[in-house]
């Protein structure tokens, strides 16, 4: 019997009398299920995340009053850089079950704390979006290539926890990281990319890649300054990336780009390579549909603000994102503004078979100090590509 796997497995609410729509929301199994039902069950789920919020936390609480009870969406909009400077918490510390970070070796940190529902609940979505595309496979193990950090004591990174975990999707035979650990910090291992795509090329196992799309990018152009003739990886590889390109817009290329030199240089079919969005501040998972665009999944909304009034903006226009998801009771980001320009879109102007809305992402809005951890881990490209 084929094993079930852990991430899918039931989670439960820290309380469930005061969290019941927030229950069934996370136990919803359809990623992309849409309706007025839906719809009802996630205004219920937000009104009982914002009790939960403001009656565990002052900071919360004091932004949340006078807030119109007709507006269920209408949460206080807490900007993701906030996080960077204030650890705000709507549990005990003893209850704290997960510390992560959003940034590398260098700049600002955005201290984010999960309690076991948190993290598991959001762990859950990501394993329910790979259920329904079929990339759960227990009975087919798969050689990885981690374009994140090699875990070392004390790395609380977001990224290099993801990764990690993506690794449960389908057993590891053998994980090569690119981030590797040198005792005093991580660097950047491009030869040894290419020698991990080399061999797996010449093994009857599917390889996994996930990561920052700028690291698997540079090791494409390390392979072709190489002269090395194309590889075909094994049937059933998967390319998941995220992280996107930060601090190396003077290098970047667009997505399609460098999905059709994957497919030239390592023989990947398009459908198997997709792109994702997400951050610690909020978990809930975005993945490219076939038709490589990041949809909203049933358990959060999605929502573009102006960036001279935060006001809502309509279709096709480019504001700050705005996500929102009651999932999360450890930190009151239930309602986060995130310092990307995005646009939001219709389901119905994608073409594939998911009906829920989509957004793309045009870039980071100014220009700031703070860097995230795709900054940090580009860093360690410089002088190497």
């Amino acid at each position: 019997m084929t094993p079930v796997n852990p991430h899918l497995a039931p989670v439960d609410v820290p309380d469930p009398a005061l969290l019941p729509h927030v229950q069934r929301l996370c136990d919803l199994t359809d990623p992309y299920a849409s309706g007025p039902a839906e719809e009802e069950l996630f205004a219920a789920a937000m009104a009982e995340s914002h009790a939960w919020h403001a009656e565990r936390s002052p900071f919360f609480a004091s932004l949340y009053q006078g807030t119109p009870p007709e507006e269920p969406y209408r949460a206080p909009l807490v900007h993701a850089n906030f996080f960077k400077r204030h650890e705000v918490l709507s549990i005990p510390r003893d209850d704290v079950h997960l510390h992560l970070t959003s940034s590398g070796t260098t700049g600002q940190k955005s201290q984010m704390f999960f309690d076991e529902w948190t993290i598991r609940s959001a762990q859950r979505m990501v394993a329910r979006i790979f259920e329904r595309n079929g990339w759960i496979t227990p009975d087919r193990p798969a050689n990885y290539l981690l374009y994140s950090y090699q875990p070392a004591p004390d790395l609380k990174l977001g990224t290099s926890f993801t990764d990690n975990y993506l690794c449960d999707f389908a057993p590891a035979r053998t994980v090569e990281y690119a981030l590797r650990h040198t005792g005093g910090g991580h660097e950047f291992d491009p030869f040894g990319c290419v020698a991990a795509l080399l061999r797996f090329a010449e093994e009857d196992v599917p390889v996994r890649i996930l990561g920052f799309p700028a690291f698997l990018w540079f090791t494409l152009e390390r392979m072709r300054a190489m002269g090395l003739p194309p590889l075909n990886l094994p049937e059933g590889s998967l390319i998941v990336l995220g992280g996107g390109w930060k601090g190396h817009t003077d290098q970047q290329i667009g997505k399609h780009e460098l999905y059709a030199r994957v497919t030239e240089q390592l023989g990947v079919p398009s459908e198997r390579i997709r792109d994702t969005f997400g951050s610690v501040e909020h978990c809930v998972p975005y993945i490219e549909c076939s038709h490589h665009n990041l949809h909203a999944p049933v358990w959060s909304r999605v929502f573009i603000r102006s960036t001279r009034t935060l006001e809502p903006l309509g279709y096709g226009e480019q504001g700050y994102l705005h996500l929102v998801s009651p999932y999360i009771t450890s930190v009151p980001a239930q309602s986060v503004v995130m310092g990307d320009l995005a646009s939001l879109h219709p389901g119905s102007e994608c073409g594939c078979d998911l009906d829920t809305d989509w957004f793309t992402i045009h870039g980071r809005a100014g220009v700031s100090r703070n860097k995230s951890c795709a900054v940090a881990a580009a860093e360690l490209m410089k002088g190497m590509s």
